[in-house]
């Protein structure tokens, strides 16, 4: 009798996930095409027969609702057409070889933020008011007030110009990544900490743990066998922004470090109008976006139990 809920849960989150690209794809289609200029402006304009091949070739030539009824029906078959940019590669080619290498670096930066995150903010927790923890929030303050088209250009300048222990970009050797990912996961290992310290303060001041204390828990298994679990639901919810946070910076982080991933690909495109690829990309990480909210909430639920049945 429970999985019939569950279904229609389920089947709720898929039509709202296919609403929301729905939307996000139409967004961008229209405000792609408003902005000044074309994939095609040079500063010596191409001749007039040439720029009619490359209309009616790219579908310029339509009137934009027709532009946009060909585009849509070609992406509901998964087909997101050609790249005005790279005229040898669909958009299809050029995601599927970019997201790999953008889930790497946004998986290592989030695996990281919950590790350090979640070990400091406990550290700092059961260290409240002395000087460890007010060592580590400041630390955490700084590292939220740092953005990152500051933070990877500093990083280049000390491990790779500096020290010479690290590329300065690149990609394809497993120090290409360590500079890329540390950009991308500072900032949120620093929101994780702070947020992980509030939640288990929060936590530790319940009267069921204090009476566990009282009957002489040590802290250490007050942590680790009650306390812990329920302070990281705050930490669950947070992965929803966070993984939007990590991808909103690699757009900055790979144009840094010349990595020829999704966030690169998408300012490239936009910068030289080519209307496909930034639709294709936008598509692809607004789905990655909806599934990893799914997955949390699942999370969710499988920490507290009580959200589920609230729903």
């Amino acid at each position: 009798m429970r999985a019939a809920p569950r279904l229609l849960r389920l089947g709720g989150r898929l039509l709202e996930a296919a609403i929301t690209l729905w939307l996000l794809g139409t967004l961008c289609f229209v405000l792609l095409r408003a902005a000044p200029g074309g994939p095609f402006d040079t500063e010596k304009a191409a001749p007039p027969e040439v720029q009619a091949v490359l209309d009616a070739q790219y579908r310029l030539d339509q009137p934009l609702l027709l532009q946009y009824l060909g585009w849509f029906g070609d992406a509901l078959r998964g087909d997101l057409g050609p790249s005005f940019q790279y005229p040898d590669y669909t958009v299809n080619q050029l995601i599927a070889n970019a997201l790999p290498v953008s889930a790497l670096n946004g998986g290592l930066a989030l695996l990281l933020a919950l590790l350090f995150g979640v070990g400091l903010g406990a550290w700092a927790a059961l260290r409240a008011g002395g000087w460890t923890d007010r060592a580590l929030m400041l630390l955490a303050g700084l590292g939220l007030a740092i953005p990152k088209f500051v933070v990877a250009p500093l990083l280049v300048l000390l491990f790779a110009v500096t020290l010479h222990w690290l590329p300065a970009g690149g990609w394809g050797e497993w120090d290409n990544v360590v500079l890329p990912v540390i950009a991308l996961a500072l900032p949120n290992i620093a929101y994780c900490a702070r947020l992980t310290r509030a939640s288990l303060l929060e936590t530790l001041s319940t009267d069921y743990l204090r009476a566990a204390r009282a009957r002489g828990l040590s802290e250490t298994r007050l942590l680790f066998a009650h306390a812990l679990k329920p302070a990281l639901l705050p930490v669950a919810a947070w992965l929803s922004p966070a993984l939007i946070n990590v991808v909103t910076g690699s757009a900055v982080v790979e144009q840094v470090f010349g990595i020829p991933g999704m966030g690169r690909y998408f300012v490239q495109g936009a910068l030289n109008r080519d209307y496909t690829l930034v639709l294709g990309v936008v598509l692809a990480i607004g789905a990655l976006i909806v599934a990893i909210n799914v997955l949390v909430d699942a999370l969710r639920g499988w920490m507290d139990p009580r959200l589920e049945q609230g729903e």
